[in-house]
């Protein structure tokens, strides 16, 4: 073991044990407490990809193009994205700090727990990575249930359309669909990490190449296209949602943007198989945020160029049934050639990219669960971290896919709870984010210690904005969002995420106060 005296003196390439030979990441984690479970075969490139395949622009943009055109439209998206995007930044760069001075698979409440202090570790450890781990199997049911959706939309095109007699799947078929898909994303999670890392680099030029695609052919076979001045000047204020208040309509319509948007904490739990984690796990961070940044827009730009009909795309009555961006894709193609054919092959680009974002959002569950349970937080915590001979912690693999479609059966019994649930994907995972945040610049402010990539005097003003950002978007997404309120229309966000905060203290202290002291070194 090593002493106290040696992990202070440990260089960035030096010997552990006085055996093999270790990277700087590989040292820095061997100084945190905790020997080499997970194989360390990923690069800056493959710890990208796996955060950027999670913030999936073509995932996040489709999936909410509906609430961005009905709650301010065109001036939504363009301006919108931009100012979730210059604070998402600002919280991703407090995160690839933190992760830099801490680069183990725990990520986020492993963070907390070493920046609150001896005093506060456990609860601070407790409750972020509770909320870091239920909010990550919330986007793992969301994407998944967003593909199952997709498909559906793709096989009422392709048989003829909602006007045409097309095929329209039912709750149940929906429901199945999502379990093939996460049955799927069990067997290639199943698979040795160098394996996925190849996947993850596929998904990220996917994605990547899927954007430009769309945005150059879909605007250019369009018949008919929007103006310059429709798409960056024009305002949509109407809406079936009883909401006439022209700054609230926007604020809505960055849940689009703010959505899309999360996920990038994948880097942090990917750091203890990532060669030279204190510095790639950081890069990995913030280039999958600021390249989504600019390749959301172009993406954006695209679609909102062959918008031209906002209340035809909504009404339930088109073809695609009100999905808006596949009625795009279809009726281009068919005012064009004569049938959607082109539309539909369009939809299938966006429903692989989805594929990839689950699968590397499965990923990410299992690396949290593996890591969460090697601390005693999880029941069965025995059975959740162990690998397998491949170095793959297979049954936390299985236990996020488990639990992904246990989420989503609520769909089958009403949407609107189904909802509240993923609506944890996006406020719980921001909630994570922000904790360690606040205790780095209040209870760690004097002491933190710096990794190889810091902001230095900047840190603590970078990381108050960064907690009154989230601070903002809780309770921005939590208000209202169409009046009037009703037990149908009422926004359970805060129900959802106050239910959660319930649970998770109410467990605390009724019994994990008692047994769960922080994060445990294995060394």
């Amino acid at each position: 073991m090593v002493s106290a005296s040696e992990k202070m003196t440990l260089p960035s390439h030096g010997v552990a044990n006085g055996h093999a030979q270790l990277d700087s990441g590989h040292a820095r984690l061997h100084e945190l407490g905790y020997k080499q479970e997970l194989k360390r075969d990923l690069s800056v490139i493959s710890n990208f990809a796996f955060s950027f395949s999670i913030i999936s622009v073509l995932t996040g943009v489709t999936t909410l193009y509906n609430t961005g055109l009905n709650y301010g439209g065109p001036v939504s998206f363009v301006y919108g994205w931009f100012i979730v995007s210059a604070f998402t930044m600002i919280v991703a760069l407090s995160m690839a700090e933190i992760c830099s001075s801490y680069p183990t698979s725990g990520g986020l409440y492993y963070w907390s727990a070493k920046l609150a202090g001896p005093r506060w570790a456990p609860f601070a450890s407790w409750i972020t990575g509770w909320f870091n781990i239920v909010g990550q199997w919330a986007v793992t049911t969301s994407v998944d249930f967003s593909l199952a959706q997709l498909i559906q939309v793709i096989i009422l095109l392709s048989t003829g359309g909602k006007n045409g007699g097309g095929y329209e799947a039912s709750k149940y078929v929906v429901i199945a669909l999502h379990a093939g898909i996460l049955l799927l994303h069990g067997i290639v999670n199943s698979l040795p990490i160098s394996l996925l890392s190849f996947l993850g680099q596929i998904a990220a030029i996917w994605n990547v190449l899927g954007v430009f695609v769309l945005m150059i052919v879909i605007p250019t076979v369009a018949p008919e296209r929007a103006s310059a001045k429709f798409v960056f000047t024009h305002f949509n204020s109407e809406n079936e949602n009883g909401i006439s208040s022209r700054p609230y309509i926007f604020l809505l319509g960055l849940l689009m943007s703010q959505y899309t948007l999360t996920g990038f904490d994948a880097s942090a739990h990917m750091t203890e198989e990532t060669k030279d984690a204190d510095r790639n796990g950081p890069k990995g961070i913030i280039s999958a945020v600021g390249i989504s940044v600019v390749v959301g827009w172009v993406y954006i730009l695209g679609i909102t160029f062959a918008v031209i009909d906002i209340p035809f795309l909504l009404s339930e009555d088109n073809d695609a049934g009100g999905y808006a961006i596949a009625q795009i894709f279809y009726v281009t193609f068919k005012k064009r050639y004569g049938n959607g054919t082109g539309g539909i092959i369009c939809l299938v680009i966006v429903a692989v990219a989805i594929f990839f974002c689950g699968m590397s959002s499965v990923t990410s569950n299992s690396r949290m669960a593996y890591a969460f349970s090697r601390d005693g937080a999880m029941p069965l915590s025995s059975l959740w971290h162990k690998v397998n001979k491949q170095e793959v912690p297979i049954y936390a693999v299985w236990l996020s896919v488990f639990i992904s479609f246990c989420m989503a059966l609520t769909s089958l019994g009403s949407i609107v709870a189904f909802e509240a649930m993923v609506s944890i994907a996006t406020i719980g995972l921001y909630i994570a984010y922000a904790l360690p945040i606040f205790f780095r610049v209040t209870l760690a402010q004097n002491h933190f210690v710096a990794g190889p990539f810091n902001l230095g005097r900047y840190g603590v003003i970078v990381g108050w904005t960064a907690v009154l950002w989230v601070v903002t978007i809780s309770i921005l997404f939590s208000l209202p969002v169409s009046y009037p309120i009703t037990i149908k229309t009422l926004n359970y966000t805060p129900v959802a995420v106050g239910c959660l905060l319930i649970l998770v203290v109410s467990y605390w202290i009724i019994s994990a106060r008692h047994w769960f002291k922080g994060p445990i070194t294995n060394i």
